[in-house]
């Protein structure tokens, strides 16, 4: 007599979002203790209100502080460490005392995230923090990302990748927590706003965060200065083309941005797109 065949095993269902969010804190829980690399981004901001949850005082949110870190991103990392009672500390980076990450080659945020995975490291060490999390997640796999090699080179986990969250689950997740970041446009850091080769340094970075600023000012929300020497080059979403070529809303931003040093202002008819100076190296590649 043969044995009866076995059932055939039933359709496999994709993890829903809140499965990945009992997947998340058990693996936090299972940490111990953990520093966030905590940039005040909807992703950071989400991981790091997760692990306070889970681990209350063992979970320690660092913000560091260079040119390159936007004054208003600073300010929604105080208003998040605040308002949700994180613990939270400042810490200086010097990427900008390294000469290839002045030089702007390719590879620039490899070199910026060395620097700060490196302090981190040292910062977790000092407070006894069992791991270093970053906020990358299972979307940014496939996305030009120097900077993870650096993270992997130093032992820097990423548990939203790793229970296989998307962006658009963080920030439905994070809607549902209440935190203000869950709408929060994506945004890099300044220096990805100068095309590779050209050198980056303070000075540009003060003059693309004061034109970026006087968009936002203006009520644009998901906007870009790509910073092309005496040329600005702005990126806005689409539905906004209209708006900004209108008077006196085009000749106010032509006024603003010539008043801060640059002598064009151009709109870029491809609208915005992230990493959009990363188009080069595609380029290049053909």
């Amino acid at each position: 007599m043969t044995d009866a065949a076995a059932p055939a095993a039933g359709p496999s269902h994709p993890a829903s979002p809140e499965d990945k969010y009992a997947g998340l804190r058990e693996r936090l829980a299972g940490l111990g203790s953990v520093l966030v690399a905590f940039s005040g981004g909807a992703d950071s901001a989400y991981l790091g209100w997760v692990a306070a949850q889970v681990l209350g005082d063992r979970a320690l949110c660092v913000t560091a502080d260079s040119p390159s870190y936007p004054a208003r991103h600073r300010q929604m990392a105080l208003r998040v460490a605040r308002d949700f009672a994180l613990r939270h500390e400042f810490i200086t980076t010097a990427e900008m005392e390294n000469p290839a990450y002045r030089a702007n080659e390719p590879d620039r945020c490899y070199h910026c995230k060395h620097e700060l995975f490196t302090r981190l490291g040292e910062l977790a060490r000092a407070r006894g923090c069992a791991a270093v999390l970053d906020g990358a997640n299972a979307d940014d796999r496939v996305d030009y990302r120097p900077g993870r090699t650096a993270a992997r080179e130093q032992g820097v986990l990423s548990p939203l990748d790793e229970a296989g969250l998307t962006k658009a689950e963080i920030r439905a997740l994070s809607r549902r927590a209440g935190l203000p970041t869950w709408d929060l446009p994506a945004s890099a850091c300044l220096s990805s706003r100068i095309p590779y080769h050209s050198a980056v340094s303070p000075e540009k970075l003060k003059q693309i965060e004061a034109a970026e600023d006087t968009l936002f000012a203006l009520g644009f929300t998901v906007c870009r200065v790509r910073h092309h020497d005496d040329l600005a080059r702005l990126e806005f979403s689409p539905d906004d083309f209209e708006r900004a070529v209108h008077e006196p809303l085009r000749r106010s931003i032509v006024d603003a941005l010539k008043g801060l040093g640059y002598r064009y202002v151009a709109m870029d008819l491809q609208g915005y797109r992230a990493g959009s100076l990363n188009e080069v190296l595609a380029l290049r590649q053909v």
